[in-house]
C-alpha cells in the first residue's frame, strides 16, 4: 500500500484512534486480514467471522510488527476503531485507488474470470508494473485488499469482480471505479441464487454501467460471441470494443485449432495487426479468454506481436485450474477441481477429449472424474444429466461420478446416452474414486478431475499424484 499515517487512515475511514502514542506512525506494509500474513508496518483488519474473531489476535499482530489494527472496538493495542470494518476497508481502498491514478481494469463473467484475469496480468506486466487479484479473491473483502496492495509504482490494477446477486458489482465498482470494464459471458453459474439468466445478465452489466464516458477514457470490452454480453453495449457510455471469433469482433481469432496435446493455437487479429499464438494452457475455451486479454492490452497500447508473444508464454497462475501433470509412469492428471458450472464443465470435457486423441495413440484412455456442480437451482438435475451425456458424445473412455444425488444424475445421463458396462460408474466419495483409479490406471491414461469447490475433489488429484503412497483421502 502507499504509505499513510495512522492519523490519515483514521480520517479516510472516519475512525477513532485508540492506544496510539504517535498518530504520525505510517503504515508501510501490506493491509491483511490473516494474522499469519502480518509484516512490519502492516495494518491488520479485524473481521468477526463465524468461527474466528480477528480482534482476538490484536496483541499478537502488533507484537509481530503491525502498525495498528482496524477494528470495531478497542483492543488494548494501537487501533483505529470504526463502526463497520468492511465499509472502512472499502473506503480506504477507494482513497488509495484515487490517489494512485493507475489504470484500473475490472472484469466479470459467469466462467473464466480467474483464468482471464491471470492472462491479462501476464500480458500487461510486460508493459508496466501490474497488480492483480490473487486467485479468486473477488468479493467485497478480497477486492479492496487487492487494491490496497498497489504501490506508487503500479500502473495497471486488474481486478476480478464476482457477484451472487444484483447490486454486488455495482458495490464493487463503487469501491474501485474501473476505466476499462470487461464482460466475458453470461452463463448458468450461481443461477440458483440469481433466479435466471436475465438476472445474471443484469448483474454482470453493472460493470459497464459504471464506466466513464468514452470522452473520459472509458472502454467497455464485450464478448461478440455471447448475445447477452453484446447487448450490454446499450448500457454504457464508454467506447465499446468487441472480442471473439465473430467476423464483427474488433479483436478476433482466426484459424483456431488444438495441438496434439490439447493446447489452443490461432491467429490473433487486432485493428493494428496480426500475429500467431500457441498457448501453454489447455482447452479451446482459453481462446476466448486470450482474446479478452488481447483486447485489453491492445487498448492500452500494446502491439499484436507483443500481445501474441505474451499470450504464448503465459501460464496458469491460480491453482487447480486445468493443472496438467504427468506422473513418472506416464499417467496424466488434469486437476481442474477449483470450481465447476455447466459451461466450464463442458469446456473441460472438450479439452480432455482433445488431449485423449494424443494419448490413444499410446494406448491410453480418458477418464472424467466429476462431481456436483453447485448453485444451479431448479436446473441442477437436468444440467448434470446433460454433462453425463456430453461425456459419452465426446467419447470419454471412463466416467467416474463422485458423490450424492447430482453425481447419480451425471452417471445416469451417461448411461442413457449409451455408456454401459464399466464405461461409467457412480461412487460414494473421494476415497472410493481414488481406490478405483489406483487399481485401474495404466500408462498413457489422462484423468480429468472437476467439481464445484465445495465437493473438494482436488483431494483426488493430489492423491493420484502422490504415486507410491497409500495416504487416505478425506472425503467430503
Amino acid at each position: 500500500m502507499i504509505a499513510l499515517s495512522l492519523a490519515e487512515i483514521a480520517a479516510v475511514v472516519g475512525g477513532q484512534t485508540h492506544d496510539i502514542p504517535d498518530p504520525s506512525v505510517r503504515v508501510t506494509g501490506p493491509v491483511v486480514r490473516d494474522s499469519r500474513e502480518v509484516e512490519p508496518g502492516s495494518l491488520f483488519v479485524a473481521f468477526v467471522g463465524e468461527r474466528v474473531d480477528g480482534h482476538d489476535y490484536a496483541a499478537q499482530v502488533v507484537e509481530a510488527g503491525a502498525a495498528a489494527v482496524l477494528a470495531s472496538r478497542p483492543v488494548g493495542v494501537p487501533a483505529i476503531v470504526v463502526d463497520d470494518v468492511q465499509a472502512a476497508l472499502g473506503a480506504l481502498a477507494r482513497h488509495v485507488v484515487h490517489t494512485l491514478g493507475a489504470t484500473l481494469v475490472g472484469l466479470t463473467g459467469s466462467a473464466g474470470k480467474t483464468s482471464t484475469k491471470d492472462l491479462i496480468a501476464q500480458v500487461l506486466r510486460r508493459k508496466a508494473p501490474t497488480v492483480f487479484t490473487p486467485g479468486s479473491l473477488n468479493n467485497e473483502i478480497g477486492l479492496p485488499l487487492t487494491a490496497l496492495s498497489a504501490t506508487e509504482e503500479t500502473k495497471f490494477l486488474v481486478l476480478e469482480m464476482g457477484a451472487r446477486g444484483i447490486g454486488h458489482i455495482r458495490y464493487l465498482t463503487g469501491l474501485t471505479p474501473p476505466r476499462i470494464g470487461l464482460v466475458l459471458n453470461v452463463g448458468t453459474a450461481h443461477i440458483g441464487e440469481f433466479g435466471g439468466r436475465e438476472q445474471i445478465a443484469q448483474a454482470k452489466g453493472e460493470l459497464v454501467e459504471a464506466l466513464p464516458p468514452a470522452g473520459e477514457g472509458g472502454i467497455a470490452i464485450l464478448n461478440a460471441d455471447d448475445p447477452a454480453v453484446r447487448a450490454m453495449a446499450s448500457r454504457t457510455q464508454a467506447k465499446v470494443v468487441l472480442f471473439g471469433e465473430s467476423g464483427e469482433a474488433d479483436v478476433r481469432a482466426e484459424n483456431v485449432r488444438l495441438t496434439d496435446s490439447g493446447q489452443p493455437a490461432f491467429s490473433l487479429r487486432t485493428p493494428s495487426g496480426c500475429s500467431d499464438v500457441t498457448m501453454r494452457l489447455y482447452g479451446e475455451h482459453h481462446v476466448s479468454n486470450a482474446l479478452a486479454a488481447a483486447a485489453v492490452a491492445h487498448e492500452l497500447g500494446m502491439s499484436a506481436e507483443e500481445i501474441a508473444t505474451a499470450l504464448s508464454e503465459a501460464g496458469s497462475l491460480s491453482r487447480w485450474r486445468m493443472e496438467v501433470t504427468e506422473r513418472p509412469d506416464g499417467v496424466t492428471i488434469v486437476n481442474d477441481a477449483y470450481n465447476a458450472n455447466p459451461e466450464s464443465m463442458r469446456a473441460a470435457l472438450r479439452a480432455l477429449a482433445a488431449m485423449g486423441r494424443a494419448s490413444q495413440a499410446r494406448g491410453g484412455r480418458t477418464w472424467a472424474v466429476l462431481g456436483k456442480m453447485a448453485e444451479l437451482g431448479d436446473e441442477a438435475l437436468a444440467e448434470h444429466d446433460a454433462v453425463g451425456r456430453l461425456a459419452v458424445r465426446l467419447n470419454v473412455g471412463k466416467l467416474v461420478a463422485v458423490g450424492g444425488r447430482e453425481a447419480a444424475w451425471l452417471q445416469l445421463g451417461a448411461y442413457n446416452e449409451g455408456s454401459w458396462g464399466e464405461e461409467s460408474v457412480h461412487v460414494s466419495d473421494a476415497q472410493a474414486a481414488v481406490d478405483l483409479l489406483r487399481s485401474e490406471l495404466r500408462p498413457g491414461d489422462v484423468v480429468l478431475v472437476k467439481a464445484s469447490r465445495s465437493v473438494g475433489l482436488e483431494s483426488v488429484a493430489q492423491a493420484l499424484l502422490a504415486t507410491g503412497t497409500e495416504g487416505e483421502v478425506a472425503a467430503r
